[in-house]
């Protein structure tokens, strides 16, 4: 049993050291928080394509997370997004893993085209800005519409609070958002900031969980890195529905 164990802490190792020597860009620099090590491990065999989908109201920062996921930069500068689409694909011990992250109009001028994205996607964010109530009562309505779309009460759904940096300029409070969201929607809810690169990894981390059957997974998807709260680390294994906060 000790020389089995071995052998697979061994694969895993090996497995690992492949990501890292590659240095496949930020998104399989997720695998620290506990993504990577989930979907490339030996022992599971998960999902191997995924697609996000970001929603939210114009202007609330959908564009800014995604960029600062995968270049590490921000821009300050508005640019009006009408739905685009990135895609990347890697391949690691033989298998290959392809993450669409669909980036969606703020407008609401395109519905057919906003079903679509919502037909196709495996997991949501839904994103609102800190200064702006209004851009939080699109979230209501955008989570409604997803859920009748999908017609599956257990969507995989994470209310994204960006531009926490605003603090000045805060008008929605976190912990209203937060009982809304973990008790009567039962879904995640994080406050993050693209400008200050603050959460955006937490973001993403739990959108990949939840796009990959969280309840299946490796415990080793599980762990929380010593930087994560404590007491998330001591919740149990997620179970359809997903909870957490971090604000």
């Amino acid at each position: 049993m000790r020389t089995h164990k071995s052998q697979m802490q061994l694969q895993r190792l090996t497995v690992w050291h492949f990501i890292r020597s590659e240095s496949l860009n930020p998104l399989l620099e997720a695998a620290d928080l506990g993504f990577g090590i989930g979907i490339m491990s030996l022992e599971v065999k998960e999902k191997t394509e995924v697609r996000l989908v970001f929603m939210g109201a114009a202007g609330v920062g959908k564009t800014a997370l995604i960029k600062r996921f995968l270049q590490d930069s921000f821009d300050p500068k508005h640019r009006r997004t009408v739905e685009e689409l990135h895609s990347k694909e890697y391949e690691v011990a033989g298998v290959k893993v392809t993450i669409n992250i669909m980036d969606t109009s703020g407008s609401y001028s395109f519905p057919a085209m906003r079903k679509l994205s919502i037909q196709n996607g495996d997991a949501f964010a839904l994103v609102y800005s800190v200064d702006d109530p209004e851009s939080l009562e699109a979230v209501k309505r955008l989570r409604e519409e997803i859920l009748e779309v999908k017609e599956d009460k257990f969507t995989p759904i994470v209310v994204v609070g960006n531009k926490k940096d605003r603090l000045q300029e805060r008008r929605v409070s976190a912990d209203d958002v937060l009982v809304k969201v973990e008790l009567d929607w039962n879904n995640c809810f994080l406050e993050a900031s693209a400008k200050e690169n603050e959460n955006v990894m937490e973001v993403f981390k739990e959108l990949l969980q939840q796009a990959n059957l969280p309840s299946h997974l490796s415990p080793a998807l599980r762990r929380r890195r010593e930087t994560f709260p404590k007491d998330m680390s001591l919740r149990p294994p997620m179970n359809k529905t997903n909870s957490c906060s971090v604000s």
